[in-house]
């Protein structure tokens, strides 16, 4: 994974892939902290990365809303980009890598929160995603972070974590640490 600013010295026919793109992370996890999170947070990695896990795997979501009882619609057809299967259900191995960026550019602080990490926007964060989550070409995958909150936001971590393991068993807790969730 490389900074767009490393990207442009590349040959013009190298193929380039979005997922290959710190920055195309670093927005969605800024727009998951505004759009997912509570007053611009996320208490915890593990709430984090299992959100995440729903907002990039849209028909995961909708199976979870399924046994969850609830109705909605996900805005986004197809996967965004691919997790893989950690210690703790889906995790993206990026994570520390895209985190350590935002903090870096002054978007995110980090802080100790009793036994995890609470991430929260800065101002600049705060204001970053929210031109993200307005620009037309986020449009989709904001609608889909709201129904995601609206879902899931007000559950733990724990919970999330526990919903995975429960509802996709072939999918992610049958699969050998680091093999790739399809």
């Amino acid at each position: 994974m490389k900074s767009i600013v490393n990207l442009v010295k590349q040959p013009v026919g190298t193929p380039l892939m979005a997922d290959d793109v710190l920055e195309f992370h670093s927005a969605r996890l800024l727009m998951l902290i505004k759009l997912c999170g509570q007053s611009d947070r996320i208490a915890g990695l593990t709430k984090m990365a299992k959100l995440d896990f729903f907002v990039r795997y849209p028909q995961f979501f909708n199976i979870a809303c399924e046994k969850l009882g609830v109705s909605t619609y996900s805005f986004v057809k197809h996967v965004e980009s691919s997790m893989i299967r950690f210690h703790y259900g889906p995790w993206d191995n990026r994570y520390y890598h895209v985190l350590g960026y935002l903090v870096a550019k002054h978007l995110l602080e980090i802080a100790p929160k009793g036994n995890m990490y609470e991430l929260r926007l800065t101002p600049s964060g705060n204001e970053v995603a929210g031109q993200l989550a307005q620009d037309p070409a986020f449009s989709d995958i904001a609608k889909h972070m709201i129904q995601v909150k609206k879902v899931l936001g007000t559950k733990s971590g724990s919970f999330l974590k526990k919903l995975v393991y429960k509802l996709f068993e072939d999918e992610v807790t049958k699969r050998t640490l680091g093999e790739v969730i399809d």
